[in-house]
């Protein structure tokens, strides 16, 4: 009798911890990063007047681009670290008919951290932001 009650407490008590949030902090999950990788110098770069092949240049191709034409390109950038909140910015670049950069904007998830706070994460491969500069004086 008593080791039917012991089995049968082991079956419930089972059951109840697999739903709990706790086992799931011990199941691995993969950082997650979607979407352009944006830094602050790519932001800072970007400036009304310039043209698509700059743009390109300076950001990348685009993650989206409209589908009423082609002249509002989005780019995205996701992060999900492991079991954290996820973090999202959102870049629209508006183009006039001539290809030039008449508006950016830009938007994100509520409670998303900065592009600084996402890039010092360490999740994934770094993006190297130094300058040649930077590299010049450490080698001397």
């Amino acid at each position: 009798m008593l080791f039917r009650k012991f089995t049968a407490f082991a079956i419930v008590t089972s059951v109840l911890l697999t739903g709990c949030s706790v086992v799931e902090r011990w199941v691995y999950r993969p950082d997650i990063n979607q979407g352009n990788y944006v830094t602050q110098d790519a932001i800072e770069l970007l400036q009304v007047g310039q043209s698509k092949e700059q743009v390109v240049f300076i950001m990348g191709s685009p993650m989206l681009t409209s589908v009423f034409g082609d002249n509002v390109w989005y780019y995205v950038f996701r992060q999900q670290p492991q079991h954290e909140a996820v973090s999202q910015r959102t870049y629209a670049v508006y183009f006039d008919e001539m290809g030039i950069v008449k508006d950016i904007k830009n938007s994100e998830l509520a409670g998303s951290k900065s592009l600084e706070e996402m890039n010092k994460q360490g999740i994934s491969d770094p993006i190297d932001t130094k300058s040649e500069d930077d590299n010049s004086e450490s080698e001397s």
